[in-house]
């Protein structure tokens, strides 16, 4: 709503339930753009990524946050020779985990100890649209999860077209992704709602209404 007022629109905000066996195509028609949001586990999940399938299939403006974001490389994963890709949180004994924790975390074991919690640097890659939605290339955005992009995977999951616009200073960390071929498709590790304000939106979110006012007209 703040991204909406920002650009002179109203957003009409509907709320759809992703745990469901398949989520039919249909029931996403009427969207000019979709949110996946964060959440923690497996519930709901398969339905996140048929949402995210209908977005790279229809071109719908598509925005993935936190889990979100892991729901989207998931499905590019599984679409670009990793079928059985997941993440780690759900199985432990996974083939393709493409989300994983890190080894230092798996140590442990005090779960909540497990979390990257709280604000933290980010690196903009230029000539993305991460970049053009934040005019500038050092950032920071707060965070809330256990989970991580696995890098194990990263230089595959990047020759076969994944954009990775945003990372920890070091390069070490994965924090943003663009889907390839798409008009606007982005998931971040943080949470930008974290930092969003009536008068002041997250520009992501501003990027990802703009998006999606341009869609509703064609």
């Amino acid at each position: 709503m703040h991204a909406a007022a920002s650009i002179g629109v109203k957003a009409d905000i509907k709320y759809l339930s992703s745990d469901v066996v398949e989520l039919d195509p249909e029931d996403l028609k009427n969207f000019d753009g979709i949110l996946i949001p964060g959440g923690f586990g497996e519930r709901g999940f398969e339905g996140k990524l048929d949402a995210i399938d209908y977005a790279i299939e229809n071109n719908v403006p598509l925005f993935g946050i936190c889990l979100g974001m892991q729901s989207m490389v998931t499905q590019f994963a599984r679409r670009n020779g990793y079928p059985d890709a997941n993440s780690s949180e759900f199985d432990d004994n996974l083939e393709f985990p493409v989300i994983d924790m890190m080894e230092e975390q798996k140590k442990i074991k005090n779960m909540g100890g497990t979390m990257r919690l709280g604000s933290y640097d980010c690196k903009i890659i230029e000539g993305t649209k991460t970049h053009e939605a934040y005019g500038e290339i050092d950032i920071e955005e707060r965070h809330r999860h256990r989970y991580e992009f696995n890098n194990d995977y990263r230089d595959d999951l990047q020759d076969k077209g994944l954009i990775i616009s945003g990372t920890s200073p070091d390069d070490f960390l994965v924090e943003i992704i663009e889907l390839p071929n798409h008009p606007w498709a982005i998931g971040c590790q943080f949470h930008p709602e974290f930092k969003s304000r009536p008068n002041r939106p997250h520009p992501l979110f501003k990027s990802f209404l703009e998006a999606i006012y341009k869609y509703s007209k064609n």
